[in-house]
C-alpha cells in the first residue's frame, strides 16, 4: 500500500488501501511470504539484517508488503541506513532483522 495525501492525517491508522483489499484479508500467498522471510532470518545469525527482496521471489510491493505486516506485528525491524525506521514511510532499498 502506498501513502496517499487523502490519509495524510490519519495514515497510522490506515490498514487497508480500499474495501476490496479489506475483504480479501491477508491471503495464503501472503502468509507465506512472511513465513519465507522468517526462516531466512532464522537462519541467518542473531541480528543479520537481510534484504527481504533478494530472499523472496515475488512482486517487490508484495515482499514490502510482508515485512511490514511482520513489522506491525513486532516480529521484524526495518532498517534503512542504519536506523530502525517506521516501514510506512521507508522509501527505497529496506533492510529486515528480528525483533528485539
Amino acid at each position: 500500500m502506498t501513502w496517499r495525501k487523502a490519509w495524510a492525517r490519519t495514515w497510522d491508522d490506515v490498514r487497508w488501501c480500499s474495501d476490496a483489499c479489506r475483504r480479501r484479508g491477508r491471503s495464503a500467498g501472503d502468509a507465506a511470504l512472511e513465513e519465507r522471510l522468517l526462516e531466512a532470518l532464522r537462519a541467518g545469525r542473531r541480528g543479520a539484517l537481510v534484504d527481504p527482496e533478494q530472499v523472496l521471489a515475488g512482486e517487490r510491493e508484495q515482499v514490502r508488503s510482508a515485512a511490514r505486516r511482520l513489522a506491525a506485528e513486532g516480529a521484524v525491524e526495518v532498517v534503512q541506513g542504519g536506523r530502525v525506521v517506521d516501514p510506512s514511510h521507508a522509501r527505497g532499498p529496506i533492510l529486515v532483522r528480528l525483533a528485539g
